[in-house]
């Protein structure tokens, strides 16, 4: 676990929870990016996460409880999260690789923390169903594209810990701070 960085009680932070993609799937990510997409603004290495539940701008004050959420939910993780990519898929804005949740157990950690900040007054869940997925391009006008998938054989996303960010929007889009990780079944 990381501590979480500094802020004042009245000030209002952007915030999402989010599984980090393991160092070894980046590699694997990153060279599929550069070799399969184009005609958008690709989503920076660092930046890359699958979103448990974007918060919007909250009250500085609700960050223990919203750590305190992802702690308790994180901790209650077992067998840990295996995804592997299922299709890729383009929206108005972005372009994403969306998961296969083998076992299911992502969609589980999700929920728990999802349901935990609705709780707290913190979060509203959407009216569709999660779905894991990475964002990794960013555009104004769908390309259109239908890249193969990373592949299969040696890229298996098995993220070990979730964290809170701190998202500020920038006019070259938004940056990303870690404000706090925890490890996934309590370890």
């Amino acid at each position: 676990m990381t501590s979480p960085a500094s802020v004042g009680g009245d000030e209002r932070l952007r915030l999402f929870l989010g599984l980090r993609v393991p160092e070894q799937a980046l590699d694997t990510i990153e060279d599929w990016q550069r070799e399969h997409l184009r005609d958008m603004r690709l989503v920076p290495r660092e930046h890359l996460h699958l979103t448990l539940a974007f918060l919007g701008h909250r009250p500085a004050r609700e960050l223990p409880g919203i750590l305190d959420a992802l702690h308790e939910a994180a901790a209650g993780v077992q067998g840990g999260l295996r995804l592997t990519p299922a299709r890729y898929r383009e929206t108005r804005s972005v372009a994403m690789l969306v998961y296969e949740d083998e076992g299911g157990r992502a969609g589980l950690l999700a929920a728990d923390v999802q349901e935990r900040l609705e709780r707290l007054g913190a979060y509203r869940r959407e009216g569709r169903p999660w779905l894991p997925h990475l964002t990794v391009g960013r555009f104004r006008a769908r390309p259109g594209l239908r890249p193969e998938l990373p592949n299969m054989g040696t890229y298996v996303l098995i993220p070990s810990d979730a964290s809170a960010y701190l998202s500020r929007l920038r006019p070259g889009g938004a940056q990303y701070e870690i404000l706090e990780t925890v490890a996934l079944g309590g370890l």
